[in-house]
């Protein structure tokens, strides 16, 4: 493919008009192969590395040229022994050369090992660059960008082919195969000048007969991608430690492995379809190769036999003849294929993060410290073109007050925290931080000012000190925070503890008290001056008694802020100043716990809902019953 693309562009570019024009015809040759993905690993080869990048391209030329020189040296030895002259000088370049031969290769080994380690350490930087430099955070939710960003993620792995380390070697040897056939054919041309063309023809044949040049874009396509993905996904249950548990639990393992043959089955089956012979017939190729070395081999023949060549440079001839051959169909193309597969999977991540992680800039300003108000005026969003998830949401949060945001999955809920941490930008409306529009603020300023505890929230297997503190604290602060978790005892209070097994010294944490260490996260970050503290299910992996003491705490310690709590258990959402009910993205009730209570709506058929769950009655639900405060009675029942 790469190099049958070479060798016919310069007979298939031409100008519109229909004239030949030099300066047209380079232009196109330029930008055509400026956009193979070929061109593009090469270059981003030099981009990683440029001194062991030279290296390694010296010894492909060296390694390529060698098999001429020893031809020639081989020829100069038998007209020496025709001739009855000295030896020593033929015998002496021919084992220089052979000697030469023997080095280069394990050195070009350790070179291509070298240039492929230090290009996917490039690679992954380049990611890390793309993926974090943005502000938002679209780019790493958009689903067709999926198949991209597991491949410049995970191609180094093993699964998605040889890592770069081995597979540049695979590259290197196919480009050493091509330098032999092109010094081959030019010790041809002191035979006569048609025998490199006629065997260049033969040879290139097998590329277009064969349709080499269809595989890299059919091993590319959509639906390969995500064959690897799906593939990998399978692999990734069987030997993460997350599924591992229910796997076992559920007897799942038989199905694990027939879906991992499954799916790997399937993307063979795809990338062989890619890469299979193509279109036209092995005996068409054939036929071509034998007339081309035929003619050629005949014409030396007939050379010799009429005296016009000497044994020597038939020798020579003959070896430059076959050495052609090395320009044959091979395997240069499937190593180019892996190897920079992830090369253009990167430069299509590079070219598309920017616009889909992308917030508006805010002009660079900030705002003071302590407790902001909130308003959302009219504010809609959606992913894509499909549903809004907001509709025309409208709320006003005062400073230093309380809410709790309830409804049913997918009314929003989420959603709303993303956009108040401004992992993204409305699609409509506006959203107001003490009268200043969000997207006026510096995206970065502003998540000082905020802080928040996710659903998923982040296990980091670093130390306690770390994971309460990542930017940094003082240790009576981190101590602090901790208490108002109720995470002081944790790990034995020791904030050097690794929260991991897998070091020497650390300690596991139970769901339950990994989610008191993501609260105190958010508190440590409260007490270094957040103004705005958002909590996403912040205990649901807790007791029902323990989440309504620690979100006690959590609104103790967080007093001087504004606080927004989204909840499913109604048992912490009533400690809340006030509490909204959204559905299809807009606020459908607002106020206080006893306010919703007596106005009997939405919120009161979930509260009495989720209440009777946990009705203490053995004979079934029961009517929930309140005190004047709606608090004593329904916390001993939830």
């Amino acid at each position: 493919m790469f190099r049958s693309r070479i060798l016919s562009l310069s007979g298939t570019i031409r100008d519109q008009n229909g004239r030949n024009g030099e300066g047209t015809m380079v232009g196109r040759v330029l930008t055509t192969l400026r956009a193979r993905q070929e061109w593009r690993f090469f270059r981003a080869l030099r981009r990683a590395a440029p001194a062991w990048a030279v290296a390694w391209w010296a010894l492909v030329v060296l390694r390529g040229v060698v098999p001429a020189g020893v031809s020639v040296a081989f020829g100069w030895l038998v007209d020496a022994v025709d001739r009855g002259g000295s030896l020593a000088g033929p015998l002496t370049l021919t084992g220089v050369l052979f000697t030469v031969s023997m080095v280069l290769h394990p050195m070009h080994q350790l070179v291509s090992a070298n240039l492929g380690s230090r290009m996917a350490d490039h690679l992954y930087d380049r990611l890390m660059d793309a993926t974090v430099e943005q502000p938002g955070l679209g780019h790493l939710e958009r689903p067709e960008l999926a198949a991209d960003l597991a491949m410049a993620r995970d191609f180094d792995l093993g699964m998605m082919g040889p890592p770069l380390s081995i597979s540049m070697d695979f590259v290197a040897n196919g480009l050493v195969q091509l330098v032999i056939g092109f010094a081959a054919g030019l010790l041809l041309f002191g035979f006569t000048w048609w025998a490199p063309f006629a065997l260049l023809l033969a040879w290139g044949s097998t590329h277009w007969l064969l349709r080499e040049s269809g595989v890299w874009k059919d091993r590319n396509t959509d639906e390969v991608r995500t064959a690897q993905r799906h593939a990998d996904y399978s692999y990734r249950l069987a030997v993460d430690a997350g599924p591992g548990k229910e796997l076992r639990l559920f007897g799942l393992a038989g199905w694990v492995i027939d879906r991992f043959v499954a799916t790997r089955t399937r993307l063979y089956d795809l990338q062989f379809h890619a890469t299979r012979l193509r279109e036209r017939s092995v005996a068409t190729c054939l036929a071509v190769v034998v007339v081309g070395n035929v003619v050629v081999f005949w014409a030396i023949a007939r050379a010799a036999t009429d005296g016009d060549l000497s044994t020597a440079r038939v020798v020579v001839f003959v070896q430059a003849a076959i050495g052609v051959s090395a320009l044959a169909f091979g395997g240069l193309n499937w190593a180019l294929d892996g190897a920079a597969a992830p090369v253009a999977a990167l430069e299509r991540l590079e070219a598309a993060v920017a616009p889909a992680g992308a917030l508006c800039p805010g002009g660079g300003s900030d705002r003071p410290s302590g407790a902001a108000e909130l308003r959302f005026h009219d504010v809609s969003f959606a992913y894509d073109e499909g549903r809004a998830v907001l509709d025309g949401f409208d709320l006003t949060v005062p400073a230093g007050s309380s809410i709790a945001i309830v409804g049913v999955n997918g009314a929003g809920k989420t959603t709303l925290a993303k956009l108040l941490c401004r992992l993204y930008d409305p699609t409509g409306g506006r959203i107001e931080i003490d009268g200043v529009a969000l997207t006026d603020l510096d995206p970065q300023a502003w998540r000082r000012h905020v802080t928040a505890v996710f659903q998923d929230f982040v296990r980091f297997e670093m130390s306690l000190r770390v994971n309460v503190a990542p930017a940094g604290a003082p240790d009576e602060v981190i101590r602090a925070a901790l208490a108002d978790a109720g995470a002081s005892d944790l790990a034995g209070g020791d904030l050097d503890t690794v929260l991991s097994k897998g070091y020497p010294g650390g300690t596991d944490l139970s769901g339950g008290q990994w989610q008191r260490i993501a609260l105190a996260r958010a508190l440590c970050a409260v007490r270094m001056g957040a103004g705005v503290l958002l909590l996403d299910e912040p205990t649901a992996q807790l007791d029902v008694r323990g989440e309504a003491e620690i979100f006690e705490r959590v609104l103790a310690a967080a007093r001087s802020t504004t606080t927004v709590l989204i909840s499913h258990r109604f048992s912490t959402v009533r400690l809340a100043d006030r509490i909204c009910v959204m559905d299809a993205g807009r606020v459908v009730e607002l106020g206080s716990h006893d306010e919703l209570m007596e106005l009997g709506g939405r919120y009161r058929a979930l509260f009495e809902l989720q209440a009777s769950r946990f009705s203490l009655d053995a004979g079934g639900p029961a009517e929930p019953e309140y005190d004047e405060d709606g608090r004593e009675v329904i916390r001993e029942r939830l």
